[in-house]
């Protein structure tokens, strides 16, 4: 699912933050002390739900989630309030629920079982690719399987490369550059490219390489990576990142270096 959280206090958005990575780790949380940030994000995404302190300085949340529901009338909004006259506001505007301070695991988790506006589940892609730490790939929940290791590797150097092209005389020079340029080199890396579309196709993936003579590719839109959401400014995929990247990998070096400049 996809939650956001509104709060003047970046304390409480943190917190906030913390028990729904907790409660769905797989999810996307966004949290801003910016009213219009928080605007601006339920024009451009489909939200699950939105957690709305009440008391806030340059507009109180109230104010704010008519703002929300003019903008998509079936918002989920989530009262957060130390005060309970301000329950009978709320029950105008339809809220999905009100919670008072302090907020534990337990009142998020049972606020987001009682939803007014169940929607339509968020989409999310087959393909889980993490980045940070270990390059590892998942397909649904599973560990994707590889016949060959280099083809997970040359799958994590198409990742790198964020969707542009490669050509075969690229993935030789970075998966197998100690080694002599030879015919038997160039059979080699032709074979680990077709086992490693064989692989994912074996796991019912299809259309997530685009291949021609020359190169290869693969497609972003079917994959859900943690680096790319980090280049999209994503705060959870921000939180993650740890200062590693790929770290199994000789080529990620530079791509390690360029996101060690940032945090």
């Amino acid at each position: 699912m996809r939650t956001l959280t509104v709060d003047d206090r970046r304390s409480v958005v943190n917190m906030m933050l913390r028990i729904l990575d907790k409660i769905d780790p797989e999810g996307e949380h966004i949290g801003t002390t910016d009213p219009e940030k928080a605007l601006k994000v339920i024009r451009e995404k489909e939200v699950t739900a939105v957690y709305v302190d009440v008391e806030m300085p340059k507009i109180n949340g109230i104010e704010l989630a008519r703002m929300m529901q003019e903008v998509k009338p079936e918002t989920n909004i989530i009262f957060i309030t130390g005060y309970q006259e301000y329950m009978p506001d709320a029950f105008e505007l339809y809220a999905s629920g009100y919670l008072m301070k302090p907020v534990d695991e337990d009142d998020v988790r049972k606020s987001l079982e009682h939803l007014r506006y169940k929607g339509e589940p968020i989409k999310t892609s087959a393909v889980r690719v993490q980045c940070f730490g270990n390059f590892e790939v998942f397909v649904g929940n599973t560990p994707m399987l590889f016949h060959r290791s280099k083809s997970k590797e040359l799958f994590a150097y198409l990742i790198d490369r964020k969707g542009a092209a490669c050509t075969n005389d690229m993935i030789i020079g970075n998966l197998w550059g100690d080694k002599p340029l030879t015919e038997s080199l160039k059979s080699l890396q032709r074979t680990v490219i077709s086992e490693m579309i064989k692989d994912f196709e074996q796991a019912n993936i299809e259309g997530l390489f685009s291949k021609s003579k020359n190169g290869i590719s693969v497609n972003t839109d079917m994959v859900d990576c943690d680096y790319y959401k980090y280049l999209d400014g994503d705060e959870k995929a921000i939180r993650r990142f740890k200062g590693e990247y790929m770290t199994q990998y000789e080529f990620a070096e530079e791509t390690r270096n360029n996101l060690l400049k940032n945090y």
